[in-house]
């Protein structure tokens, strides 16, 4: 069975840091695009940033570029949100997901997805 679970959520004020990580089992993800989302409540689930297989050049949303980086390490089969300069509109339950076949912003693409963790950022 095919599992992604996030973890290192938490609460943190504004500016703190923290990071995320997503474990994968039941296959290797190796060759597999990785990404992450944020649902905020009564909002869409939204785009963040994504990693392709061979780890190199991720790409983020403009809301969190600068302050957030994503790497992977194959041989764990783990992918990492670097969360720093976090603001409470940063709030929401943060999502990884593999393996998209399409658009890597859509949430419609990814076929793998990890039940979530709450990230809650006070002012």
């Amino acid at each position: 069975q095919v599992q992604l679970v996030e973890s290192g959520g938490g609460l943190v004020q504004a500016g703190g840091s923290l990071r995320l990580s997503c474990a994968a089992s039941g296959r290797s993800f190796s060759r597999s695009v990785m990404g992450w989302f944020r649902q905020a409540p009564g909002k869409e689930r939204q785009f963040v940033g994504v990693i392709g297989w061979s780890g190199g050049s991720p790409f983020y949303a403009d809301s969190v570029k600068g302050r957030f980086t994503i790497s992977r390490d194959v041989a764990k089969n783990t992918v990492s949100l670097e969360m720093n300069s976090l603001k409470p509109e940063d709030t929401a339950v943060y999502y990884c997901a593999a393996d998209p076949r399409g658009s890597f912003y859509s949430t419609q693409s990814y076929h793998y997805w990890g039940q979530g963790t709450q990230v809650t950022v006070s002012s």
